[in-house]
């Protein structure tokens, strides 16, 4: 009897060969993490601690698979020209749903089962939104999960809020990896 549950091998390499994805292990997710756990340590020193550790998380990241699908499902469609498409039932009962941009999302690659994070790619491709896939010998949703507090994460999406949280992981997007090797040096 045939699994339907089953997707054929040929789309997971296809998720995996998508230009806006990046794909970080060994010694260049070490920096990769550490460098984001400098930025948020820093970002949360200079914006005084208010609110409560978990709460400014949130306020910073969307954490969780079902978080971020939220997310990017309240994000507009951006078109193939490059505009952002009016979605109607965002408006729908003259509720208006927050804004929330995600500026990338992090996904642990060792995710099980797969089905969990498998409509993630395809969903942040049609915002426009790029992939960081994370994976790691000792478990990519372990060191995810850390960065937040947590003791796992499966995913995070970073919240474009404009700080230096946002800065570092823009450097990350454009290849700059001098900037994370600089920024580990200090």
């Amino acid at each position: 009897m045939r699994n339907r549950n089953r997707a054929p091998k040929n789309s997971v390499t296809q998720e995996k060969d998508s230009s806006s994805s990046s794909y970080y292990e060994g010694e260049r997710l070490a920096r990769l993490l550490k460098s984001i756990h400098k930025e948020i340590e820093s970002t949360k020193t200079l914006e005084g601690n208010s609110l409560p550790e978990k709460f400014w998380f949130k306020q910073q990241f969307a954490i969780g698979v079902n978080e971020v699908t939220r997310a990017l499902e309240r994000m507009s469609p951006v078109s193939e020209s490059g505009s952002s498409l009016q979605r109607s039932h965002a408006m729908c009962n003259n509720h208006k749903v927050p804004s929330v941009h995600l500026q990338a999302i992090l996904i642990a690659s060792d995710c099980n089962p797969k089905w969990l994070t498998r409509h993630l790619p395809s969903l942040a491709s049609s915002r426009k939104v790029p992939l960081i896939f994370v994976k790691d010998k000792r478990g990519g949703s372990l060191r995810l999960g850390e960065l937040v507090k947590l003791k796992t994460a499966i995913a995070i999406g970073v919240k474009a809020k404009g700080n230096a949280i946002n800065e570092i992981v823009e450097g990350i997007l454009c290849g700059n990896e001098t900037f994370l090797d600089a920024d580990c040096q200090n």
